[in-house]
């Protein structure tokens, strides 16, 4: 029995998503971090780390979204999310990678400010990773002016682990906080239609309900 433990979050959700798209039987059960208890002993037993999300496959464990991801990949390999030739592989991970190393670092340093309140004043730091997240969303949006997915013709780990990133940083501009930052990322279908458009595709598919974090909805 898969069991997938995790927070309702951005955090989390590239595995949820790869869960529900996979067709596996499994069960969530809910990490709140405003709780600690990702630090609780009988947690720290599975992922020493205190992070989330980890899978639990019986006696194995395994924890960091990408690598689990993986691992559902070779488990369930209908429908294959890391490609099915060797040229979507390469171009799925290059988006993968292409994230990683350019949005990840940028997102942070403009989301966190904004959801915690620490960092405001320090507008100078928030503009530049304005810059640099506006350049990638726009390597993203041109990606989708040709094609509905990033990758190929179909949903693959390019869009599931990227998605929530674009989730969070959209939550992070519509807050009163960003309202004074002007950080000219929305409204979207203005700014980036082609990934608003991307974004009710992902929303659209059949299971992502399950997989949408409840406080987003009232936050």
């Amino acid at each position: 029995m898969l069991t997938l433990y995790y927070s309702p979050g951005a955090c989390s959700m590239a595995s949820h998503i790869t869960l529900e798209e996979s067709g596996a039987n499994y069960e969530s059960v809910p990490i709140l971090l405003s709780k600690g208890e990702n630090k609780a002993e009988s947690y720290l037993k599975i992922n020493p780390r205190g992070k989330v999300p980890t899978l639990q496959d019986d006696d194995f464990v395994l924890y960091e979204s990408l690598a689990i991801m993986t691992y559902l990949d070779r488990r369930y390999p209908e429908p294959p999310i890391f490609g099915s030739t060797n040229q979507e592989a390469g171009l799925i991970w290059r988006s993968i990678c292409e994230t990683e190393s350019y949005l990840v670092d940028a997102a942070n340093k403009l989301v966190r400010p904004i959801f915690f309140g620490k960092g405001l004043d320090n507008i100078e730091e928030i503009q530049q990773a304005a810059r640099t997240v506006r350049e990638e969303l726009k390597t993203l949006d041109d990606r989708l002016a040709h094609a509905r997915w990033l990758v190929g013709d179909k949903l693959s780990a390019a869009d599931i682990s990227v998605f929530p990133l674009t989730q969070l940083i959209l939550r992070a501009a519509n807050k009163e906080a960003a309202v004074p930052l002007n950080l000219k990322l929305l409204p979207l279908d203005r700014t980036y239609p082609y990934i608003a458009s991307w974004i009710q595709r992902i929303e659209a598919l059949p299971r992502y309900e399950r997989t949408y974090p409840p406080h987003w909805k009232t936050q």
